[in-house]
């Protein structure tokens, strides 16, 4: 049966990350794939992450199932992270968590329960947005559309965004980048979040916050400032949160989906929904992570080292931003690409072509996604000046 099996063509970021292994060029530079880099390309295992997997490691006892909502624990841990220790939405008890498998898992999750649960619904994600959600919300069967967010000349459009926002049809899902926006690194303001709050509370929409990327913006409190508004003004909200960036716990596939409801009560209904969810996609999520991540916000001297060292990259990513711009300066290029100063986290939308993408992977081995999209994090001091003479010389 399986000769009726075509080939599809792979993921295009995994084969830019095969490609960029197989280039012999020794000034090649691998902007594409989205994992943090330190000054050294290296994607390390933070100080924090290694002391509590040397305590666990002393302290576990058992490798038993740990049930479809995951670890209690980590789950309070998480809920205090994302919406705040003094949260009105947990003190009403409102907040449901389940541990997912990353952040990706817990947007399937979310993904099954709106085909499921509300199967009239569409889901409306940002043009342009990270391409898996695509992928995750059409393999659920769900209805996709699209709301404008970045412009034709590279900048946040949020003008053309609230007016597409005002007329999504009542009970449709709205996908909102907390911060960080995948791909573009252009995010929400304050006044602007208020303004998608009014809109989705008046249109009785159903917003979906995706929030990767906690503490990689302007830090762990300031990027919750749009997901925690939502949540308390809100009667219904859906969150999805990962470890894998400000934890560095990216193949130990840590995340949580948070569901917020009216009441208690109908918190229960919703959570027992999610169980039957995770049973049938999952069963139990992996340990590791969580108990780790546990393990650090649970003790305040490791949870003071781990912040510590988020604002550290957190620093490095917003300082290789200014470092940038400054080196494209000699080329004229300072103005053209400013924007990058002031896009947050660690993917830039840079405004190249798919053509001049093409040239600098085969004229220069530079390597990103050939939307434009550059993860900045892969940059280095030592190679600003020759990525950025190679953009001068793409550029028309």
């Amino acid at each position: 049966m399986f000769e009726r099996i075509e080939r599809v063509p792979g993921d295009a970021i995994l084969g830019l990350i095969e490609a960029f292994k197989q280039d012999p060029n020794p000034e090649k530079v691998d902007l594409g794939v989205g994992v943090y880099r330190d000054a050294h390309g290296e994607t390390p295992v933070l100080a924090s992450v290694k002391k509590a997997e040397a305590r666990l490691l002393e302290s576990e006892r058992t490798k038993s199932y740990i049930g479809s909502h995951g670890d209690p624990e980590y789950g309070r841990a998480i809920l205090s992270l994302v919406l705040g220790a003094d949260s009105p939405v947990l003190a009403d008890d409102r907040a449901s968590v389940t541990q997912s498998p990353g952040g990706t898992g817990a947007l399937r999750l979310a993904a099954d329960f709106i085909r499921s649960q509300l199967p009239n619904s569409s889901i409306w994600l940002s043009n342009p947005t990270w391409p898996n959600h695509t992928g995750i919300f059409e393999a659920a069967g769900i209805s996709m559309e699209r709301y404008p967010y970045v412009s034709d000349d590279n900048r946040l459009d949020f003008e053309a965004m609230r007016d597409c926002l005002e007329r999504i049809p009542e009970g449709d899902v709205v996908l909102l980048h907390a911060c960080c926006h995948n791909p573009s690194g252009f995010d929400l303001n304050h006044e602007q979040w208020q303004e998608v709050l009014n809109i989705v509370k008046r249109r009785r929409l159903l917003p979906l916050i995706d929030f990767a990327y906690q503490g990689f913006g302007d830090g762990l409190e300031a990027d919750a400032h749009g997901a925690r508004l939502l949540a308390d003004n809100l009667d219904e909200a859906i969150i999805t949160s990962s470890c894998s960036k400000n934890f560095g716990l990216y193949r130990e596939r840590t995340g949580a989906l948070i569901m917020i409801a009216r009441d208690s009560e109908q918190m229960q209904n919703v959570r027992s929904q999610i169980a039957i969810t995770a049973r049938e996609n999952y069963s139990n999520p992996p340990a590791h992570g969580a108990a780790v991540v546990r393990e650090i916000l649970s003790d305040a001297t490791l949870r003071a080292e781990w912040e510590e060292e988020v604002t550290g990259m957190r620093d490095r990513i917003n300082s290789l931003r200014h470092d940038f711009v400054e080196a494209l300066a000699p080329h004229g290029l300072s103005d053209r690409f400013a924007f990058i100063r002031e896009q947050r986290g660690m993917f830039s939308y840079t405004g190249l072509s798919p053509q001049q993408v093409d040239r600098l992977r085969d004229e220069f081995a530079i390597y990103m996604v050939r939307s434009g999209r550059a993860n900045v994090a892969g940059l280095s001091a030592d190679r600003l000046d020759y990525v950025a003479r190679a953009i001068a010389s793409v550029v028309d």
